[in-house]
C-alpha cells in the first residue's frame, strides 16, 4: 500500500488552505473536548493526563483522516486540482472597482433607509389624519 501523495505538486494552494482549515476545525474541537474532560479521571490518573491523552489521539486520528482525504483520495484531489485551475481563470476586481462598489452599496442603503423613514412618517400621518391611529 503506497503512502505517496496523489498527483503531488498539483492543486498546491487549494490543498494547503484545505489542510489549514481542517486543522483549525480539529483544533477547535480539541479545545472544546479538553474543556469537556476537565475533572474526568480514569483510576488514579489526573484529569490533565486524560485530557492530554484524548487530545493527542484525536489529533493523530484526525491528521490521518485529513492526510487521506486531502492527499490521497483521487476523486477529492482531482476536484481540488480542478478548483485551483478554475480559480486561476477568475477575473478578479481591482481595488478601485471594489471601493467604488462599496461606496455605491453604502449610499444606496442610506437612500433606502431615508426613503423608508419618510414613507413611514407619511403613512403614520395619513392614518392619524383619518383616525385609524391615535397620536402617542
Amino acid at each position: 500500500m503506497s503512502t505517496a501523495i496523489y498527483k503531488q505538486g498539483q492543486g498546491y494552494w487549494v490543498r494547503l488552505m484545505s489542510a489549514i482549515g481542517f486543522g483549525l476545525l480539529i483544533m477547535m474541537g480539541v479545545i472544546w473536548l479538553w474543556d469537556q474532560l476537565s475533572g474526568f479521571q480514569i483510576g488514579d490518573l489526573e484529569s490533565v493526563y486524560v485530557q492530554g491523552g484524548v487530545s493527542v489521539i484525536v489529533i493523530a486520528v484526525s491528521g490521518l483522516i485529513g492526510y487521506h482525504l486531502i492527499g490521497r483520495k483521487p476523486k477529492l484531489v482531482d476536484f481540488m486540482i480542478a478548483t485551483e485551475g478554475e480559480m486561476r481563470k477568475v477575473n478578479w476586481s481591482t481595488r478601485r472597482e471594489i471601493a467604488g462598489s462599496t461606496v455605491l452599496v453604502i449610499l444606496l442603503t442610506l437612500f433606502i433607509a431615508v426613503f423608508c423613514k419618510i414613507a413611514d412618517l407619511a403613512f403614520s400621518s395619513f392614518f392619524q389624519w383619518v383616525d385609524v391611529l391615535q397620536s402617542a
